[in-house]
């Protein structure tokens, strides 16, 4: 077994890795770049190596640095985790060549199964499903339109070498075929550097799920069973599971023996994972492998009971699979979510900054797990993907731990910078996700337009009000009981008070009871007990019975309230202010439409108008770049630009002007 191992990565992976390693009593290594000097991993882990500036290919992406750390510190093996070099095959040569272990598979592996053409031959080859289509890479237009009308509209045009969403299309005729290709092409080109594309039949209501396979040097391989991975955005997975709600028994067991006969012609070596496409009638097909370990691997590793970065560790230090089929169990049911640093009511724009506040779920072993790779009072940079924690739960059925997940991400406080945990407890009250209708056109069938807060209606906007009024009169009574003690004077505490939520109004009656309040409100009535304290940002306890945890932030005279994926801003005040109130003017708000705005922070790379200069609709006007993605913003009316606020290479804040219009 090795004694020391060097985690060529960052972030969530990072700490995962070094959590298994520290616990079989392995050293590790942690590199970082000039923007995670201070990052988690790099305090968790036994020793930490400087590879170089924030940008990854300087850093993360630098196979020379990384294999200089190794030597430095005598590490024996580099886990890649996911991301950077993690499908790298010169990189596990480079390291084979050093006599550094790869902790993974060998570099023909994943050769093989990183072309999708080649693992498509290879998997047919293998008696594994594949989509009907052409056979090779296609040759022009032309080819593209005679093979699609062969195979049967709709089709999909792919890249070979795609990923992420990019270089793919789906064409319902033929002049959706030859424009999709010569879109294919192109976008391959500039992604990949490869812009080898082929067409297959387009799987109508598709469903993503993935067979887990562990594999060794001696010809053995399992697999531990399917994740569902369908509630995808823009082809970017948001949550997974663990079993699938859609499969049936005889399905499950086909589609592990595929993907194990694939790992094992394919001459696999670690944790892989089989991707496959299921239509509505339970058909399925083989779309990839990928050849590392998945962001979703602990839901399989909560179903199992088996640590699948352990079994990577072991198996590329040369240990036999000691797992025959009959051993992989599969109890209960798990779920994950991904919290990332993006702002779901914003077109999920990244968020960057100072974390604030950052209190996640507490960790109940079986039930509760959260990995992370961020902390309190740390900084999300901008340089990389927005991805903060995976919350995963696990509970006996699909129904609690659905339960459970609502809960925890109630509990999950996140302030300093967005976060998408709005939109996942949205995405866990769905009642088609509830009911296990869906398929990986979901989000954009069930958010055509963007995430709005009117997709989050709360069951009971009156027990938000509840909440609120009972934190003011909180407040109040202690300030009375401060100025009893300071001033020898006897104050009244109200018990009637009127909420503000948006344009509604709540009137609300407060009783004191043993351990809390009996509320009145909009006609429902609430039983609230709760030990809440001041300045806490959680306000837990029961309602009627129920227990309940309400994020609570007080700024100002409002209470700033999150639940259930509903965020409201409450302002209680007494019966008289309110009256008063109503008789007063609202304030106009300020003018902002002669400013482009920053809608994130991020690098403004590019300003591509002058002052002075007449701008249509639609024309572009600046570029910023946050976290692995390039925004491009554009004039939204025409206008004539009066002067630049900004300047390219500016780091920008939300909000932050960058033009000014007339």
């Amino acid at each position: 077994m090795f004694s020391k191992i060097l985690i060529a990565n960052r972030g969530e992976i990072a700490c995962r890795v070094i959590r298994t390693a520290r616990r079989m009593g392995i050293r590790t290594v942690a590199v970082y770049s000039e923007a995670d000097s201070r990052a988690l991993h790099v305090r968790l882990a036994d020793e930490a190596v400087a590879i170089g500036s924030a940008a990854p290919r300087e850093s993360y992406l630098s196979m020379e640095r990384i294999l200089e750390a190794c030597r430095k510190t005598g590490a024996e093996a580099v886990h890649p985790g996911y991301g950077f070099l993690s499908e790298n095959a010169a990189f596990c040569r480079l390291l084979e060549a050093a006599g550094i272990v790869f902790i993974g598979p060998k570099a023909n592996a994943i050769e093989a199964m990183g072309d999708k053409i080649a693992s498509k031959r290879l998997a047919a080859a293998t008696g594994v499903n594949i989509i009907p289509g052409a056979a090779g890479a296609v040759e022009d237009a032309a080819h593209a339109g005679r093979i699609a009308g062969e195979i049967g509209y709709p089709v999909m045009i792919k890249a070979s070498a795609g990923g992420g969403g990019k270089g793919l299309r789906v064409a319902w005729n033929e002049s959706e075929a030859r424009e999709g290709f010569a879109s294919c092409v192109s976008e391959a080109l500039t992604a990949f550097g490869d812009g080898r594309v082929f067409v297959e039949k387009f799987i109508e209501e598709p469903r993503h799920i993935e067979i887990q396979v562990l594999a060794d040097a001696y010809g053995r391989a399992v697999s531990l069973w399917e994740r569902e991975c369908s509630i995808q955005r823009r082809h970017q997975k948001v949550l997974e599971e663990a079993p699938s709600p859609f499969l049936d028994e005889a399905t499950r067991h086909a589609m592990g023996r595929q993907a194990v006969a694939l790992a094992l012609a394919a001459g696999y070596q670690s944790a892989g994972t089989v991707e496959f496409v299921v239509g509505k009638d339970r058909g399925f097909y083989f779309l990839e492998m990928n050849t590392r370990l998945q962001v979703e691997h602990p839901v399989t590793e909560m179903i199992t009971g088996l640590d699948l970065v352990e079994w990577m560790i072991r198996i590329a230090a040369g240990e036999p699979l000691a797992l025959a089929q009959s051993d992989i169990r599969r109890e209960g049911w798990a779920m994950e979510c991904r919290i990332n640093a993006e702002d779901p009511f914003r077109g999920f724009l990244p968020s960057a900054g100072r974390l604030r506040r950052y209190l996640p779920p507490a960790e109940e072993p079986g039930r509760v797990r959260v990995d992370t790779g961020v902390a309190e009072g740390g900084e999300i940079p901008v340089h990389y993907d927005s991805m903060l924690a995976k919350l995963i739960v696990h509970e006996p059925t699909r129904a609690r731990a659905i339960a459970r997940m609502r809960a925890s991400l109630n509990e999950f406080y996140v302030r300093g910078v967005s976060s998408n945990i709005a939109f996942q407890a949205a995405l866990m009250q769905h009642p088609r996700f509830v009911s296990g209708d869906f398929n990986t056109g979901f989000i954009a069938q069930e958010y055509p337009h963007g995430f709005h807060s009117s997709d989050v209606i709360h069951e009971s906007p009156a027990f938000l009000a509840a909440v609120a009024a009972v934190a003011r009169r909180r407040y109040i009574a202690r300030a009375v009981r401060i100025s009893d003690q300071t001033r020898g004077m006897a104050r009244k505490v109200d018990s009637d008070w009127v909420v503000l939520i948006g344009p509604e109004r709540y009137a609300v009656h407060l009783d004191s009871i043993a351990g809390g309040y009996r509320v009145v409100s909009a006609n429902e009535r609430f039983e609230l007990l709760t030990d809440w304290r001041f300045g806490s940002p959680l306000m837990r306890g029961t309602c009627n019975g129920q227990a309940f945890c309400v994020q609570l932030e007080r700024i100002g005279l409002r209470f700033h309230l999150a639940h259930n994926g509903t965020e409201a801003d409450a302002i209680v005040m007494t019966v008289r202010a309110a009256e008063l109130l109503g008789r007063m003017k609202p304030k106009p708000k300020p003018d902002l439409s002669r400013f482009l705005l920053a809608p994130m922070p991020g690098l403004l790379t590019h300003i591509a108008v002058q002052a002075g200069q007449q701008v249509k609709t639609g024309e572009r006007l600046a570029v910023i770049e946050a976290m692995k993605m390039e925004n491009v913003l554009k004039a939204e009316q025409d206008a004539t630009v009066v002067a630049l606020l900004a300047e390219a290479g500016t780091s920008l804040t939300v909000d932050q002007p960058i033009l000014e219009f007339k």
